[in-house]
């Protein structure tokens, strides 16, 4: 159960991660009821289990208001409001304190520039900032921490945001309308001094014109390597047959005493049927 709760969160982190560009160490802002439920529930020391649920490095953040109102609720909270003390501050900007979950919206914002992971215990507070899109919320239950999976409309606001990327804005579609007409309008320009220049040459429209009429190749033909011999260097080399008679030393002689070998005259057997005829 813990490996799969812990892949969920890889999944979650990664989400945030490349949708929003949130970055190691993750910074989280804590509120008072978080900060209260890790003291009760033994979950000490809190950047460790907080690191522990998001696999990364983490830096925990408070508020001012935070701590006006845990000291505010007096000797309940005095161990929390000792611990919210050791946390970093978030700037706030009140000067009048207000309570923790309006100021937390605040800081947050519209599109939480911070980049701030955001752990409470309050439901509604929850609620409410899952309607913003870059906003992960940290929860404890028991003695464990979850990071809530994204909401329906944060996974809306990615679907949205991710199609309006592969479109151009109006401002681009004006920028290249204006500049395709520019250049027809050069065009035009140029068509119109040549034809006044010399009035025998006038502007001709190429697209209706064939490329075979002057000669011009419409598509790149591209020549084919002819086959070649095989590598003389991977050939078995010929043998040279030598002559038989060569070889053993010996020559044939003609009658005339040359080199030259003679064709010998093959007799048939006529004649000396022909005598045994006489004969008998």
């Amino acid at each position: 159960m813990r490996f799969k709760r812990q892949k969920r969160h890889r999944r979650t982190v990664r989400f945030f991660s490349v949708c929003f560009g949130f970055r190691q160490p993750f910074k989280v802002l804590c509120d008072g009821t978080f900060i209260h439920h890790l003291l009760h529930n033994d979950l000490i020391p809190a950047d460790k289990a907080l690191s522990n649920c998001l696999s990364a490095s983490v830096k925990l953040f408070t508020t001012s208001c935070v701590l006006a109102e845990l000291k505010k609720l007096g000797a309940s909270q005095s161990a929390s409001f000792q611990a919210a003390r050791k946390l970093a501050i978030a700037r706030c900007d009140h000067e009048k304190r207000v309570t923790a979950d309006a100021c937390i919206s605040e800081v947050i914002g519209e599109h939480n520039s911070e980049h701030f992971f955001v752990a409470t215990q309050d439901v509604d507070l929850r609620k409410k900032l899952q309607k913003v899109p870059n906003v992960p919320l940290i929860f404890g239950l028991r003695n464990a921490l979850f990071l809530e999976p994204p909401s329906k409309f944060q996974r809306e606001f990615v679907k949205s945001s991710e199609e309006k990327r592969l479109h151009m804005t109006e401002k681009e579609y004006k920028a290249l309308e204006k500049k395709t007409t520019t250049v027809d309008a050069g065009d035009s320009s140029d068509e119109e001094r040549l034809g006044c220049h010399n009035p025998g040459l006038q502007p001709h429209n190429t697209r209706n014109y064939s490329g075979n009429k002057r000669d011009v190749k419409d598509r790149v033909r591209f020549k084919r390597n002819k086959a070649k011999g095989p590598n003389p260097l991977s050939v078995k080399k010929k043998k040279i047959r030598e002559n038989p008679n060569l070889a053993s030393g010996k020559e044939v002689k003609g009658d005339d005493g040359n080199g030259k070998s003679k064709r010998k005259r093959k007799r048939s057997g006529r004649g000396n049927k022909l005598a045994v005829t006489d004969g008998v």
